[in-house]
């Protein structure tokens, strides 16, 4: 692997080397500058510091509060197992009881490493359905139309499959599509998926989303395709750009509603980044908002608790939050499934030489091989439920892990369906003035009285499935939850009480026109200051249909042209 170009741990005589715009301030903390500060080296973070570097005219600087990426498990693709619970490149959040999922808390991994999330999730690549595109343009959000937003996504990939209308073949992201590798109880799924008069697709982002098929994965020589070896480790070949790594955002700095600059900590001491032109938030999420409210930037009731002086009053900061919850059943198989291959030692000694010699095998792909977008009911003008299917059970794991290399003793695969666009709304806020401190989170999983219908369409098309000749031949019995839950009563209380988040927190930076509700404009701008954008998921308008790494990058990808073009 090429050595990389960072930071290191002495940053300061490099950074005097090459920029020589070091200046101390009260404190005993030095001050850097730069034409734009990222905050933030996630999915839309990598992008930007590619695109904006680009050319040599912009000194850039990339901070990112966690540390290297050049870890085994990360690069590895089957690694996100390991990585679920991992302190070292895992933010580790977890949300306040949920009253809608029985008073559980969730747990919400999150990238804490360079390439963010992009580092540690299941790689699936989905860019969502059309109609959620123009549904943000039709929010009173110009230029964010499908037909606006389909170069873009087609600027960023590398489709193995190749170019075409609506895939692209010159990007820096490389999708794969590893089908022939994959399990073949997937075939058992589309049987089933055709004799309940469900269509294969070839492509979920080719011209049509639904149907049943196999998920395209962002991997490429049987490593981890992040943003960050797609974007950034290309962009820090260039004289221009830098990252600081390990350093922690704690406030935008402004000069009369301008923002000049930010305020990091790193290894307990306190620095200064200067923003010759902006500061672009690309911290996620969660991170995001969090930096905006410990900026002055939000509910005024909310600052004025924690003695932050107010900036500029925007109530949205932190609100309307969407996130997508999942359902599983799992079932015991009379044929082998991926349980027989990696939960013996043989297995796993086998699967790992395999890769370490070939860099194929199981540890070169993800456990979400196939899956589809369909519609819980036939009157839905487009599909509403996102399914999952993994020849693949680890029930005997302890409650909420994800060991992927130790699944179940016995033959097993689970099937499961997720609400795309859910009714209920969340936020979250600090909890403190602390910028080390978490913030608290309330997602108000299944508020929404139609979420819940939908989630039980979903476990009843689940059960629908599973009846099918081409399923029920292989099932000896449903492990979770039982034959014995047959109600819908039974089936909601289920839902409420095993659903879990399959981790895409969204819109708490909401895009829209109106100050009173979203937080940024059409461009990107933070609503009643100057020189401060975000860009990440945070600033969907609504979540979209699927995973969503692959439009945070896309939103990343138009960002960068209208923070140039601004600037042109």
């Amino acid at each position: 692997m090429r050595r990389r170009r960072e930071t290191p741990e002495c940053v300061l005589p490099v950074v005097r080397k090459v920029y020589n715009p070091v200046s101390f301030f009260t404190g005993g903390g030095v001050e850097l500058e730069f034409d734009y500060v990222i905050v933030g080296a996630g999915s839309a973070g990598c992008v930007l510091a590619n695109r904006l570097s680009d050319g040599g005219r912009y000194r850039v600087l990339v901070l990112e509060a966690g540390g290297s990426d050049r870890r085994f498990w990360i690069q590895t693709p089957i690694g996100y197992g390991k990585t679920f619970f991992d302190a070292k490149v895992n933010w580790k959040y977890n949300t306040e009881p949920e009253p809608g999922i029985n008073g559980r808390r969730c747990y919400w991994p999150r990238g804490k490493v360079i390439g963010g999330s992009s580092s540690i999730n299941a790689m699936v690549y989905i860019r969502g359905q059309q109609q959620d595109f123009d549904g943000w343009r039709d929010l009173g959000n110009p230029g964010w139309g499908w037909q606006d937003v389909l170069p873009y996504f087609r600027k960023s990939e590398t489709c193995a499959g190749g170019g075409s209308e609506y895939r692209g073949d010159c990007g820096p992201l490389y999708v794969s599509d590893p089908s022939r590798e994959y399990h073949p109880l997937c075939k058992r799924f589309f049987d089933a998926a055709g004799q309940l008069g469900i269509a294969y697709n070839a492509d979920f982002n080719g011209i049509e989303q639904e149907g049943v098929g196999y998920y395209q994965i962002t991997t490429q020589g049987g490593r981890r395709m992040s943003a960050s070896r797609a974007y950034l480790y290309p962009a820090l070949k260039r004289a221009n750009c830098e990252i600081i790594k390990q350093a922690h955002v704690s406030r935008v700095l402004f000069s009369d509603r301008v923002a000049s600059g930010v305020e990091f900590i790193r290894n307990g001491q306190r620095f200064r980044a200067t923003a010759r032109r902006e500061v672009v938030l690309s911290a996620g999420a969660i991170n995001s908002p969090q930096i905006l409210q410990l900026s002055g930037i939000g509910d005024p009731e909310l600052l004025r608790r924690f003695e932050i002086p107010a900036v500029s009053a925007l109530p949205g900061v932190g609100r309307n939050l969407q996130d997508h919850l999942d359902y599983s059943i799992y079932y015991r198989s009379r044929v082998p499934t991926l349980n027989n291959r990696l939960y013996p030692w043989w297995g796993k000694a086998l699967a790992g030489m395999q890769y370490l010699l070939f860099r194929n095998g199981l540890l070169s792909l993800s456990i979400n091989q196939s899956g589809g977008f369909v519609r819980g009911n036939p009157s839905y003008p487009r599909p509403n439920l996102q399914m999952y299917f993994a020849a693949i059970t680890y029930t005997t794991a302890p409650e909420g892990e994800r060991p992927l290399m130790r699944p179940d003793p016995y033959p097993g695969f689970l099937h499961s369906a997720g609400q795309l666009r859910p009714a209920s709304r969340g936020e979250l806020c600090i909890d403190s003035p602390d910028p080390l401190a978490p913030v608290k989170i309330r997602p108000n999983y299944l508020s929404a009285d139609e979420d819940v219908a939908q989630m039980l369409e979903g476990a009843r098309l689940l059960r629908r499935f599973a009846a099918t000749p081409a399923l029920s031949a292989i099932i000896e019995s449903e492990i979770r939850p039982g034959a014995e839950v047959q109600s819908d009563e039974q089936l909601i209380d289920d839902i409420r009480q095993r659903s879990s988040t399959v981790f895409h927190p969204s819109s708490t930076c909401t895009m829209g026109p109106d100050p009173g509700s979203a937080v940024v404009d059409a461009a990107c701008r933070v609503h009643g200051v100057e020189g401060l954008r975000v860009v990440d998921t945070s600033i969907f308008p609504t979540l979209t249909s699927g995973n969503t790494n692959a439009p945070t990058i896309m939103v990343a990808e138009k960002a960068a042209d209208l923070i140039l073009g601004s600037r042109e």
